[in-house]
């Protein structure tokens, strides 16, 4: 067995994650997840691997979706929260998300000015627009925002515990949790119960590369792929700047794909709605052979 430990959701495609102790999970992922994101003046996506200061922006949004915040939080930047009236009924707008064309609603020049200014490069705001009716691939096919590709990405304590073992046996400093951006982090049960196999799985690290189908409260959840790493691993989160090759010299070293890159993590489909809160048991209906 496992437990749920941190639950975050990301408003604003490649700015920060905001935890949180209970959500609703939807089609497309936690509630708000990936529903807005940074754009070029042309559409064009805007993420860390090329916009690293991405990461100093704090998005909130308000429980009912009408009201977005946006801060930062880089020490005297200057830049004051901005407020904004969410509009779902302005004129929709092509966006390009990894070559493929979708449609966004813009969010205004406030916005824009806002993002251009700390950003330091043109930039528009946009959010899905609610007939948004994106399919998304993997074992478990589903749908998602402006996620890279599944809903809903979970890592488990246990997997993020071995790579910073790994990494100071090359003398390089711990990571925290965040390089990654999880939705859901697992840890194993308080308790220590037992899992399928009479062992406590989420103490095992990569076992959530072997789950295909789980629930967590209410809700029920598909496997769809690993999580293929990029350089947004790279990106330091508190200062909004690529730092060294940590991770993905490390994972290099033990978690290469054979499809390409390395992985660390899985990404699900959402197969049944529901409630999610910190606390509630992962278990596990369905197991596999992990992908290679």
């Amino acid at each position: 067995m496992a437990t749920v430990v941190d639950l975050v959701t990301y408003p604003v495609k490649g700015c920060a994650g905001t935890s949180v102790d209970s959500t609703h999970l939807t089609p497309a992922g936690l509630a708000h997840d990936r529903s807005f994101m940074v754009v070029s003046v042309e559409g064009v996506y805007r993420t860390q691997r090329r916009d690293p200061r991405l990461a100093l922006v704090r998005p909130t949004v308000s429980a009912d979706g009408s009201r977005l915040t946006l801060a930062s939080v880089e020490p005297d930047s200057g830049h004051g929260a901005l407020h904004l009236d969410v509009t779902t009924s302005a004129p929709r707008r092509d966006v390009d998300l990894f070559g493929a064309t979708y449609q966004g609603i813009d969010q205004g020049d406030d916005a824009a000015a806002w993002l251009t200014d700390l950003l330091g490069t043109p930039s528009r705001l946009v959010r899905v627009p609610p007939e948004h009716d994106r399919k998304t691939d993997g074992l478990t096919p589903g749908t998602s925002g402006y996620a890279d590709s599944s809903a809903v990405h979970l890592l488990s304590r246990s997997s993020l515990a071995l790579l910073n073992t790994r990494m100071a046996e090359r003398d390089a400093p711990p990571l925290f949790m965040d390089r990654f951006r999880p939705n859901i982090v697992v840890d194993s049960h308080p308790e220590g119960a037992s899992g399928e196999h009479g062992e406590d799985w989420a103490a095992e690290p990569h076992a959530e590369d072997r789950i295909r189908r789980m629930t967590i409260g209410a809700a029920e959840l598909g496997y769809t792929k690993l999580a293929v790493r990029c350089a947004v691993t790279l990106v330091d989160q508190e200062a909004g700047a690529r730092g060294g090759p940590e991770p993905l010299r490390t994972l290099a070293g033990y978690r290469r794909f054979s499809a390409g890159g390395v992985v660390f993590g899985a990404k699900f489909s959402v197969v049944r709605p529901g409630k999610l809160s910190v606390g509630d048991e992962v278990a596990v209906e369905e197991w596999g052979e992990a992908e290679s």
